[in-house]
């Protein structure tokens, strides 16, 4: 296929509309449910209310603000793509946002900006006249329009996440797991509450020992989802990888989209808590922390590179790991590990995350074929 005919092929997957409406238009389509911004989002979106009030100056100084992205769905509802936490800003401000329980969120109480100092302490509403924007401004934020960008339902499946992603990589603050998280939660919402389930498995928990700032990006979920996606692969499909987490966002969201979908999260479950079950009683949080053979302990934090091969070595013959004689043979094998030339030929510094995923997963499968 030529350029041409890819880029026209792929153009003919995006039917899409547009036009300015007001926010008070909005507002409403929300109220009738009509206007979907995924309150399970929420958790993936850190915006101070600072944030949040400069916003809300932007609008009644006349700033444009940038486009909102939504799709539109088979039965005419609009899905928030991009421009969820302005307009979530703006819900929360006039009382009508609810978080994922159906619950109104508190009433957003306005912060001083650069130009605006006297918007401290003011609201929407309030018994106090003193502490309201004011029927005036009220209705200028009512009448502001903004542009929506719409992607009709004539187009593919796979274009929402696509350009949700798009639109989001980079110019957000998320990590690429909440990224991935809010991606999965458009795409397969079981997936991701699957997901996060196992994530939340003690024996997992104990092994990974992560820092609350890594737990806080939800680095936990992305191990998971390195456990699950590299578990589905064989090696060769290994050396394709190229950017770790454009593949592993493909792969969750394939696997996610599958009809087998459900078939294989049995069989990972599984796979799962046994594999996290033998490394618990084997080493609990010093499963992937690197061993030094001469003073006979492990140090440090955290290493992807020791998760990868004893992980995925453990996950891909854990039916063999049956008696507490097997657990000693995990131990001896995981702290051999560290001095095994090609593990450490292939990780540490300078390594590049595929060319280490490509060498040393297959290596950690061979080691733990006992």
């Amino acid at each position: 296929m030529t350029l041409d005919q890819e880029i026209q092929a792929r153009r003919a997957e995006i039917r899409s509309d547009g036009y300015a409406m007001s926010i008070g238009e909005i507002i409403s389509l929300y109220r009738d449910n009509e206007l979907d911004i995924h309150p399970e989002f929420q958790r993936f979106y850190r915006w101070s209310d600072d944030q949040k009030s400069r916003l809300i100056e932007s609008i009644l100084l006349g700033i444009p603000l940038p486009s909102i992205f939504v799709s539109q769905r088979e039965d005419g509802v609009w899905d928030v793509i991009d421009g969820l936490q302005r307009l979530s800003t703006i819900l929360q401000l006039v009382g009508h946002l609810k978080n994922d329980s159906g619950d109104i969120v508190k009433p957003l109480i306005l912060r001083k900006t650069k130009y605006l100092p006297s918007l401290e302490g003011k609201q929407w509403n309030n018994d106090n006249p003193s502490k309201t924007i004011g029927t005036a401004n009220q209705l200028l934020i009512r009448r502001s329009k903004i542009d929506v960008k719409i992607i009709l339902r004539e187009s593919s499946e796979s274009s929402k996440y696509e350009l949700f992603q798009r639109l989001n990589t980079g110019g957000s603050q998320l990590s690429d797991q909440e990224l991935r998280n809010a991606i999965l939660t458009m795409v397969n919402p079981d997936a991701f509450r699957w997901i996060e389930h196992l994530a939340k498995d003690e024996n997992f928990q104990s092994c990974i020992a992560l820092p609350d700032g890594m737990l806080s990006q939800r680095y936990d979920m992305e191990l998971v989802i390195r456990f699950i996606v590299f578990r589905n692969l064989e090696d060769n499909q290994l050396r394709a990888i190229g950017d770790i987490g454009e593949f592993l966002t493909d792969k969750i969201v394939e696997l996610a989209q599958s009809e087998q979908f459900n078939r294989m999260a049995s069989n990972e479950n599984t796979a799962f808590e046994k594999t996290f079950s033998c490394l618990a009683q084997s080493f609990s949080d010093r499963s992937f922390r690197k061993y030094d053979s001469g003073k006979g302990r492990h140090s440090g934090g955290f290493s992807i590179s020791a998760f990868e091969p004893i992980a995925l070595g453990v996950g891909h013959n854990f039916e063999r790991f049956t008696s507490a004689s097997d657990l000693c043979q995990i131990k001896q094998i995981s702290k051999d590990l560290w001095s095994n030339p090609d593990f450490l030929s292939h990780s540490g510094m300078g390594v590049n995350a595929s060319t280490r995923i490509r060498y040393n997963i297959p290596l950690g499968k061979k080691l733990f074929a006992i």
